[in-house]
Parts: C-alpha cells; structure tokens; sequence
C-alpha cells in the first residue's frame, strides 16, 4: 500500500501534537499532502511539518479555525479545497474535562459538546458534498471507548462521543451510494481509541500517580489496567495505521463502523 494515497489532500484537525500528529504522519508516508491544523505557535508549526516532510508528505500547509466556531470551521473547509480537492477528512480535535455531574459547568459542557461534536458536523456537511461529486472520499473520526460505553465524572465527553458515533452512521448511509469500488466511494467511520499514550491522559495518569508518591508508571499501570485487560496502552501510530487501511479504495464497503483500538475494554 506504499504510495496508495499519493498526491490525496488529507486535513487531520487537533494534528499538532497526539493522536493527530501520528494520525497526519501516517498518512504522509503515502504520499499524501498533509493539511495541519491546531491551536499552535510558530515553532509548533514548524515542528509538526518537518515531521510531514521527513515522513514523505508530498506537500504541507498549516491551516487556522477555531473548531467552536461554525463560520471560521467553514472557512477551514474552504480554505483547503481552494489548496486542492479535499479527500480525507480526519476530525481528531478533542478536549476533555473530568468531572462530575454535580460539578459540571455549563461552560465545560458547551465547550467539550462545541469541538468533540458540533466541530465535526460542521467539517462534514462542509466537506462531504464534495466529496460526492468526486466519487472518493474519507471521514474518519476519532471517537473514544466512550463513544461505545460510559465512565464517570465524564458526562459531556461521554455525550459528545456517543454522538460522534451517531453522527457518522447518518452521514455514512446518506454517502454510502456515492462512487463505486474503482473510485474508491465516500465513507464514514469511527475509531474508538482505548487509552492512548497522549497528554490527554496526563491529568487522569498523575491523579493516580498520588498515591505512588509522584511515580508516573504506576499511576499509569493502575490507570490503563482498571479498563483495559491488554494492561497495555495504545500508541498513536496504531491509530494512524488504521487510519490509513480505510483511506485504501478496497475499503470502499467498510462505511458507518465504529472500530475500537482498545486493548479489549469494549468487549467485557
């Protein structure tokens, strides 16, 4: 599959750092041209293109939006099609606050519900009609376990995801007839991700790691084993390899999914 995506405009948003660095790398070692975005300094930036450049990128461009924002989203959209057709829609840009319900702000929830939810419904209804017209396309959103199951103290990510879940099983039966096997189709998928080695977890792997005096590794351990019966965390570039499989055209028929990487957490 070397190459099989070369030359493939591919935006991954939140894909300065984590999940969406790996996910945009992965995606560059075929060749694609890797459309960046993130909330990011200048030397971000330039840190994360190098890294698409090294990797095999046949172009990269940075690109600004505020994912809360439904117009500056919509001028994202813009914005790459303009640098050329959009072809893999990667919606990564995540935040996440734990808290409980009693807790729990109205800012807090507006914003997790903003870029985990409404930010990938306005990337979508942007992007995929286009898509159509074209005959290939690819959404792949970056869901969670907790698009598929609950944990506490994580009311609007847990509601976010669910319905980033939903979202893309619409969106998957309304495009599945577009295209044929040759062109490739437009699909939509989820990847459930179970604990990833990302900074996301940061706050929740020091939480536990209290209780070892300040020792990272354990708080880790205890963290990931609660939940994931591997006891092994998952690492970003398993992600952008899943990513790229269903970007392949002989994934044409594999639409409306929700896959999860998750050490078999989902499966208890």
């Amino acid at each position: 599959m070397k190459n099989d995506l070369n030359g493939r405009i591919a935006l991954v948003t939140g894909s300065v750092q984590g999940i969406g660095l790996a996910i945009a790398k992965s995606l560059a070692e075929q060749g694609a041209r890797i459309a960046l975005h993130g909330l990011a300094d200048v030397a971000q930036i330039a840190q994360a293109t190098t890294v698409m450049q090294e990797a095999g990128a046949s172009d990269v461009r940075f690109f600004e939006g505020d994912m809360r924002d439904p117009d500056a989203i919509e001028a994202l959209i813009d914005a790459v099609d303009a640098w050329g057709s959009l072809d893999i829609l990667v919606n990564n840009a995540g935040i996440q606050k734990t808290v409980s319900l009693k807790d729990l702000t109205r800012d807090t929830w507006d914003a997790i519900i903003a870029v985990n939810l409404s930010g990938a419904l306005h990337t979508m209804r942007h992007a995929l009609p286009n898509m159509a017209e074209r005959g290939y396309g690819r959404v792949i959103n970056i869901a969670s376990v907790h698009g598929l199951v609950a944990s506490k103290d994580k009311a609007p990510y847990v509601a976010a995801k669910f319905g980033l879940v939903g979202l893309s099983k619409v969106a998957a039966l309304e495009y599945a007839h577009v295209g044929s096997k040759e062109s490739g189709g437009v699909t939509v998928n989820c990847i459930c991700p179970g604990w990833t080695d990302t900074p996301l977890i940061e706050p929740q792997i020091m939480a536990r790691a209290e209780k070892y005096g300040g020792d990272r590794e354990a708080g880790k351990a205890e963290l990931v084993a609660e939940k994931q019966p591997s006891t092994r965390t998952v690492d970003p570039s398993e992600i952008g390899a899943l990513t790229v499989w269903l970007c392949a055209p002989i994934a044409h028929n594999v639409t409306g999914t929700s896959i999860p990487i998750d050490g078999g957490w989902t499966a208890q």
